[in-house]
């Protein structure tokens, strides 16, 4: 069975929306400010190009990420190579780039649940707010690799639902904290 990683930047307050940059969102780019930086606490997004044999995303971040990854081929050069998964129920064949290698698109949940099945390495999860909430409520997800802010956002896309369902219990299995106060977070979800 492969293991499903989702990985996100997240602030102290849950939100992960527009970490980056990425129009659309008032706290867009919030990851670079006021928050000095420090490259040791990237250390864990440049180990998971290695670790990683497949990238799963939903439509709006394949969508953000397909016409500007594919392009940055110091820094995403194992993403670029790696098979691409996308949940869509909407993104069509001839909606996928042509340069950014071998991309599937996934109808449902129960597509990934099979995906999960096959023989292979670590598929991650990047972006995608409401696949990771679904994929979570699902009990699809096996390992959350999390990047926490020390910064406060109140509005934008949250990294857990808040779905009225069972306690899921989490193993810390890896942390770190920075001087620029972020903290590395790796959990297992337990079973």
């Amino acid at each position: 069975m492969r293991t499903l990683i989702a990985t996100a930047f997240v602030s102290l307050d849950g939100v992960v929306e527009g970490p980056g940059g990425e129009p659309g969102y008032r706290n867009s780019g919030w990851t670079f400010n006021g928050i000095e930086f420090d490259e040791a606490a990237y250390e864990l997004k440049g180990r998971e190009q290695g670790e990683a044999t497949a990238m799963m995303m939903g439509r709006v971040s394949y969508q953000a990420f397909s016409p500007v990854w594919p392009g940055m081929t110091e820094e995403f050069a194992e993403y670029n190579a790696m098979p691409k998964y996308v949940v869509s129920t909407t993104l069509r064949d001839e909606d996928l780039v042509d340069n950014w290698g071998e991309t599937t698109i996934l109808r449902s949940l129960d597509d990934v649940a099979k995906l999960k099945e096959t023989e292979g390495g670590p598929i991650i999860v990047h972006g995608s707010a409401e696949l990771d909430r679904n994929l979570a409520d699902a009990g699809l997800i096996d390992r959350y690799h999390l990047l926490l802010f020390p910064v406060l956002l109140g509005a934008g896309k949250k990294l857990f639902s808040d779905t009225d369902k069972d306690k899921q219990n989490l193993k810390l299995v890896e942390s770190e904290s920075y001087g620029n106060g972020i903290q590395k977070l790796v959990y297992d979800v337990i079973r």
